[in-house]
């Protein structure tokens, strides 16, 4: 690995696996969930609420902040851990996701893609070679390759073809890393929803040689049966001594899911979005505030969590703040949310390093089916 990180299982059960990710600014433990702070802010949260609630990492935009504030201005500020005041390790992505997605403003070719700014219509570049260098000003802790991310369904022949340019574009990406000290780099194994694909690429990826694997191109669509079959068939072509992190996923069903199946680090806007619309993830399952039930009831979401959002608000207090449209609503359901999903990813370890991640699982599973108790 690069000099200055280093990835060491410390327990296994079955496949599932727990360790730390050791970087200067800090020890990523795994499994871990990371808050996205797309434009350098987890929305709705300060960041000091979202490290005491266990994140050890959180990841940041390259797309959204090279056009706003610019990555050359973030650099000019001290960086970007200065800047949101976050002084643990942050991951950004490479952009690429982003870019692809703007499948009406950019132009892919060989060497990267045009594309226009969502913002003001502004053309830009990004190369293989510019995100490492945008990823670079940021001074981020983990950078990721650039890579092209086909949706789902693609034709297999389309798929084929993004995943070989994603290769190629893994190699100049190592390049474009150099032998930067204290950073890690991660290449992405893409491949769609064609399990030989994804075998070649995660194989290719290894010889190359990178930090840690990420699978990307899931979640975009597809079944949750197809994404953990491309998991499990993917997993055992990835370098078992590094980190594997399974990109914008998901809802604690597919994390705990995914961890059954050897993922190690998750990404998603899912709790912070849930939370700015009114739905609250309990160990229930997901509770949607604007629903008239809650209105007069007077129970806490869970009285026996240790995070206050859950425990010392009622249900008819957070229903009437989310029908009257107040700020407050988004910030304390993001808070329970952000709170569950660090919750649940520490049970999850203690489970793994105990050896009853299955009792574990089952448990977690069965308060889902269970449901919320009634009303009184």
């Amino acid at each position: 690995m690069t000099e200055g990180v280093s990835f060491a299982v410390a327990a296994t059960d079955g496949a599932a696996r727990t360790g730390a990710l050791d970087l200067p600014r800090g020890t990523i433990r795994t499994p871990a969930f990371m808050p996205v702070g797309t434009a350098g802010t987890v929305k709705a949260m300060y960041m000091d609420q979202v490290r005491a609630l266990g994140a050890d990492v959180i990841l940041g935009n390259t797309y959204h902040l090279m056009l706003r504030p610019g990555a050359e201005r973030v650099a000019r500020l001290g960086g970007l851990h200065r800047m949101a005041n976050w002084p643990y390790p942050i991951l950004t992505d490479s952009g690429g996701f982003q870019v692809m997605s703007l499948s009406a403003l950019r132009k892919l070719d060989e060497e990267g893609v045009t594309f226009r700014s969502h913002l003001d219509g502004s053309a830009h570049r990004l190369t293989p070679e510019r995100s490492l260098e945008i990823q670079g000003l940021l001074d981020s802790d983990i950078r990721m390759q650039l890579d092209e991310c086909p949706p789902l369904p693609s034709p297999p022949a389309e798929l084929e073809r993004a995943m070989r340019l994603s290769l190629r574009w893994a190699e100049r990406s190592k390049a474009a890393f150099g032998d930067t000290r204290g950073r890690a780099l991660f290449g992405i194994v893409q491949g769609g929803d064609v399990p030989a694909l994804r075998i070649e690429s995660a194989e290719a990826l290894a010889a190359i040689g990178f930090d840690g694997y990420a699978i990307g191109g899931l979640a975009v669509g597809e079944p949750q049966a197809v994404m953990l079959d491309i998991i499990a068939t993917t997993v055992p072509h990835m370098p078992a001594d590094r980190p594997r992190y399974l990109m914008g996923v998901g809802t604690p069903d597919d994390i705990i899911e995914s961890v059954a199946r050897g993922i190690d680090m998750f990404d998603c806007v899912m709790p912070t979005r849930a939370g700015r619309h009114g739905v609250a993830y309990t160990r229930f399952g997901k509770l949607n505030l604007k629903n008239a039930r809650h209105a007069d009831d007077p129970r806490p979401l869970d009285e026996s969590a240790d995070w206050p959002p859950a425990r010392d608000y009622s249900r008819a207090y957070l229903h009437h703040l989310v029908k009257a449209g107040e700020n407050l609503s988004g910030m304390l359901l993001t808070w329970n949310n952000l709170a569950y999903y660090q919750s649940l990813m520490a049970g999850i370890r203690a489970a793994i390093a105990a050896g009853r991640f299955e009792e574990y699982r089952a448990e977690v599973r069965e308060g889902w089916a269970r449901g919320d108790i009634p009303a009184l």
